[in-house]
């Protein structure tokens, strides 16, 4: 194993992992501003009032794309099989 195969391993891991995430980030962040603005008006400040809303938007955004993340995945780990001789010498 060189350093470069090394390399390029790591960087197409982290690159999967960040397509993978990033959606779910997304629609936090989009949630998170929207809950903290609709607090920020009505001076409500419960902290279940902010944290509820963005695990049930992460969690149905992950059931909504979760056929696409199992494809990311299963193309990722096939071309890492596929390249496993590389590996070896």
């Amino acid at each position: 194993m060189n350093d470069a195969l090394i390399i390029s391993l790591i960087q197409n891991a982290l690159s999967t992992l960040m397509w993978i995430c990033a959606p779910m980030m997304i629609a936090a962040i989009v949630i998170g501003v929207i809950v903290s603005l609709i607090q920020t008006l009505t001076s409500i400040q419960d902290q279940t009032f902010s944290f509820a809303p963005r695990v049930i938007v992460i969690f149905g955004v992950f059931l909504f794309i979760f056929p696409w993340i199992l494809r990311i995945l299963i193309t990722f780990t096939s071309s890492i099989f596929s390249d496993f001789s590389q590996f070896i010498k």
